[in-house]
């Protein structure tokens, strides 16, 4: 790093001179306090004027290997303290600019003093301790003659009661400033109502550690997600910034947040340091920040005081539940919440390989604490998509009720998981048809977690099935705006817009989620099932082929491509598909729902009803029978009374 001449004594910069050998700071010739770690700072800034200062610089320089101390807490704190003093801001810097995660920049001209150059100097003073004035014209003294107009000499004595006067309006006017400075300095923040978590950055330089501080941030997301007038970002967006290095201004406008927390996670043996930042992201602003350091039994109490304290800083009102909540501390096992968290790493992944090393995870953490119940919520989690149509690791049969167990085990322990509610309501929707409970589940779970994104996802989907439509769109735009990035949240918006045949919205929303991925296998399949309801058949069978390349062959993109084939007159490729179909019946799989969508495509409604009535015997997803592809069918007396039965009568 450069070093300044030894003949420079001192460097101007706007208003501010910084004496380099006194170590001190002026401005306008005023002393200002700054010393410690951001006098350095601002000297080290200056030796690179103009150049990236990074911010592993910053730590080789000003805190040496040995020091044990939080650098990015106290970097953060430094620079604040600087901008304080020079009346700088993050947002339109004067002096010092940031490089999100990068470093920082000083970016103002100066002007190198050299010792010969002798300066007047003022210290840093009370006003009352500085000369008084005397009304005199500048440089008149004491015993100087100075000849006043004979008006301005008759006038004189009124002047001591009018700088009475002055002297009291202007002692009066400083102390309401300065109540109104330190109101402003201890009063929270207001008008913050929506808030993202970063992902935590893992320092210890393991990538095989990056579940723990995955885990970490989605629990402070949980955590923070249940209180009720704040807007939390789920997890799947968050992780798509996970070592990104955007400005945080930049995210907080995607995400369309006012907060964003951002920290970090180091864990040693049974020692874990976590710190934590709270960053008014618009302008790059620090509010709050704090390093804690406890042992892994201790995590889960540190994990609700990082977010009782988050909430205490930006003012956010917690009713009675959710204060208790956050005070409610519950023992731990180590061995079953390491396990615990490499489960939701893999779950998180959302594969069949990933659903089953999760199982396996969550089993692990269930040996070693039988009480665990967010254990059990993840097994539930874990089986109720190993059951549906789209990951189809298990038949339903099997999956679902696995999950209802592990559900109702976990809800018996903690009757408070928002998660366990969630998936006990998904299992009653899909394979128990209890329509009534599944809706108390899903209610109960959005009043527990309003910010958990599936549950706000799973509950459109129950409200469709009851035909309440215009409280469907309400539901999954929620879900979107908690869970902005989510692909398969978007692709869902597509295929509730389908189902309440808004084709043309739909087709919108598709493209709209292809911009983010343009190779998730299930927008192409919403986009060709719309396409193919607008008789756009060309249109549809492409993106139904796309969709099936990029799935591997799902057997529900498959069976809509054959009832494209079948409407758009390629009956003999329709056929083909069906045969497949029906060669696959052995594997514990029902395609009966599938294939009686094709059969209705090819215009033969009996057999179509035939293949019907066999997938309510295997106890089918009932929301097949919402989709517009059905509709010559519904006229049926038969269709009609499978309703009926299901309890659908609409």
């Amino acid at each position: 790093m450069r070093e300044f001449p030894s003949a420079v004594r001192s460097i101007r910069f706007g208003v501010f001179e910084i004496d380099l050998r006194a170590g001190e700071l002026r401005k306008r010739g005023i002393r200002i306090k700054l010393q410690g770690q951001p006098f350095l700072l601002l000297v080290t800034l200056l030796k690179q004027r103009g150049e990236l200062v990074t911010r592993e610089e910053l730590r080789r320089t000003l805190w040496p290997e040995d020091t044990f101390i939080d650098f990015d807490h106290s970097l953060g704190t430094g620079i604040n303290k600087l901008r304080e003093v020079l009346g700088d801001s993050a947002a339109n810097p004067r002096f010092i600019e940031t490089l999100p995660r990068r470093g920082y920049r000083f970016i103002s001209p100066i002007e190198p003093v050299c010792a010969s150059e002798n300066p007047p100097v003022v210290s840093e003073a009370a006003p009352e301790e500085q000369p008084p004035s005397t009304g005199y014209p500048v440089g008149a003294r004491d015993h100087d003659q100075v000849d006043l107009p004979e008006s301005t000499v008759n006038e004189r004595p009124r002047w001591p009661l009018a700088w009475k006067i002055a002297g009291f309006a202007l002692l009066l006017l400083s102390a309401i400033f300065t109540v109104w400075i330190l109101h402003s300095r201890t009063t929270p923040p207001t008008g913050i109502r929506s808030l993202a978590v970063l992902p935590l950055e893992n320092l210890s330089g393991d990538a095989s550690q990056d579940y723990f501080s995955d885990g970490m941030t989605d629990e402070l997301i949980t955590e923070l997600g249940q209180i009720s007038g704040l807007r939390v970002i789920s997890r799947t967006s968050m992780m798509t910034y996970k070592g990104a290095r955007k400005p945080l201004p930049q995210i907080a406008r995607e995400l369309n947040v006012d907060v964003v927390v951002e920290g970090t996670v180091l864990r040693s043996g049974s020692r874990v340091r976590i710190t934590a930042q709270l960053i008014r992201a618009s302008v790059d602003k620090h509010l709050w920040a704090q390093s804690y350091e406890v042992e892994l039994r201790d995590i889960l109490a540190l994990q609700k005081t990082v977010a009782r304290s988050i909430a205490e800083q930006i003012s956010v009102k917690l009713n009675p539940a959710e204060q208790a909540e956050l005070k409610h501390l519950r023992a731990l096992n180590a061995k079953a919440y390491e396990a615990y968290l490499k489960g939701r790493y893999f779950w998180n992944k959302r594969t069949a390989d990933g659903l089953k090393r999760a199982i396996d995870y969550f089993n692990e953490a269930i040996e070693n604490d039988p009480n665990y119940a967010q254990a059990y919520s993840g097994l539930a989690d874990s089986y109720a998509l190993m059951g549906d149509w789209e990951y189809g690791v298990l038949p339903p049969a099997e999956a679902f009720p696995k999950a209802k167990a592990a559900a109702t085990k976990a809800l018996k322990l903690d009757n408070t998981l928002g998660e366990a509610h969630t998936s006990l309501a998904f299992v009653l929707d899909l394979f128990d048809w209890d329509w009534a409970a599944a809706e108390r589940e899903y209610r109960r779970a959005v009043e527990l977690s309003p910010s958990y994104a599936t549950a706000h996802q799973w509950y459109s989907w129950h409200l469709i099935l009851l035909g309440r439509n215009s409280e469907v769109i309400t539901e999954m735009r929620k879900a979107e705006s908690l869970d902005p990035l989510s692909l398969i949240i978007s692709a869902d918006m597509a295929d509730v817009l389908l189902i309440t045949r808004r084709y043309d919205e739909s087709i919108q929303q598709s493209r709209k989620t292809m911009e983010m991925d343009p190779r998730f296998a299930v927008t192409h399949y919403q986009l060709g099932q719309a396409f193919v309801q607008k008789r756009m058949y060309n249109e549809g069978t492409a993106e139904l082929q796309k969709a099936i390349g990029l799935s591997g062959g799902n057997k529900t993109f498959r069976s809509n491509l054959a009832y494209a084939y079948a409407l758009s007159g390629r009956r003999h490729a329709a056929l083909e598909i069906l045969r497949d179909l029906k060669n696959r019946l052995n594997n514990g799989f029902s395609n009966a729902s599938e294939i009686a969508l094709i059969y209705v495509g090819l215009g033969e409604k009996d057999h179509a009803m035939t293949w019907l009535e066999k997938a309510y015997e295997e106890r089918f997803n009932p929301s097949v029978l919402l989709r517009p592809c059905f509709d010559p069918l519904r006229s049926d007396p038969r269709f009609q009374d499978l309703l009926r039965r299901m309890g659908l009568n609409r």
